[in-house]
């Protein structure tokens, strides 16, 4: 596409077409997933409204709600993060993230059943980890008129400079999307790199499965939760603060949890990044204890 004209997303619709199994009509673009939540709370939530919001999670979805008035309930997960099954009536959106940004577990498609059938609010499924994981709920918007998944191409695709995310939603919600969203929010370029990258799935694939590795190798090093994410999470003895405080001084960055409404400050989540990235984080976090890669 010419540098003078606007941006055409048709062809970058057309290949999320073919990678989810869904039709052009089911989906919508926006730059980045946080564009996707920002316009969906837009649509959906306004001042006095209520969003269920299961913690520790992203924190963006408290902050969209409160952007638009409305007001984030914040409902601690069980052990193992799981999260309650059932939504209280008031409820107008529920916010569920799988693989959950920070603590790295899925929400089983019971579960996501359960969920969607408890409301009739509009639930919003954050899947932009959804390529690292075991299995994927997409399907599910084929069965419930009320549910939204969310996707990013910033993650599995190494493309988050170039914010490109997308969703999948019944037809009557994508409709009332489009209406409202920004138009032309995402470059020419930002485009073109989604087709090129979504025509090749392989090289995905094998960088996923890379990164996996990774993860478990520094897994097992030190003792994070079990995670399908591209990260780990992880307890600390210390406050989580000075932990990551001290890493930064080594020139190694990680996220403390302690941000997160939930987590406490007792909480790591660490990035996998190369095995030389990786190597460096373990040497410095326990010293004398990592398995080395060839």
């Amino acid at each position: 596409m010419p540098p003078n004209r606007y941006p055409d997303s048709r062809p970058f619709l057309e290949a999320l077409s073919s990678y989810t199994g869904y039709p052009k009509e089911s989906i919508v673009v926006g730059a980045g997933m946080d564009e996707i939540i920002i316009t969906l709370v837009r649509l959906f939530l306004g001042p006095g409204d209520k969003a269920l919001i299961p913690v520790p999670t992203y924190n963006l979805y408290g902050l969209a709600a409160r952007l638009c008035g409305a007001r984030p309930v914040y409902r601690p997960r069980l052990p193992c993060f799981e999260v309650e099954l059932n939504v209280p009536e008031e409820i107008k959106m529920t916010f569920l993230c799988t693989p959950n940004n920070p603590t790295g577990n899925s929400l089983s498609e019971e579960s996501a059943r359960a969920l969607a059938e408890s409301t009739k609010g509009i639930v919003f499924l954050d899947e932009a980890y959804a390529e690292f994981a075991k299995k994927d709920l997409l399907k599910l918007v084929r069965d419930y008129d009320n549910l939204v998944v969310g996707r990013t191409l910033s993650k599995a695709f190494s493309l988050a400079g170039l914010r490109l995310g997308y969703a999948v939603a019944p037809e009557w919600i994508a409709e009332q999307y489009r209406r409202i969203a920004p138009l032309f929010s995402i470059s020419s370029l930002s485009l073109a790199a989604g087709v090129a990258a979504l025509q090749d799935l392989e090289y995905m694939k094998e960088s996923v499965g890379k990164i996996i590795g990774e993860r478990e190798r520094m897994r097992r090093v030190i003792g994070a939760y079990p995670s399908e994410g591209n990260f780990l999470y992880l307890q600390t003895v210390e406050r989580s603060s000075l932990v990551a405080e001290r890493l930064l001084g080594q020139g190694i960055m990680v996220r403390d949890c302690s941000i997160f409404p939930g987590a406490g400050d007792h909480c790591l989540r660490v990035s996998v990044g190369t095995p030389e990235q990786n190597n460096r984080f373990l040497d410095a976090y326990a010293p004398g204890r990592r398995d080395r890669k060839s």
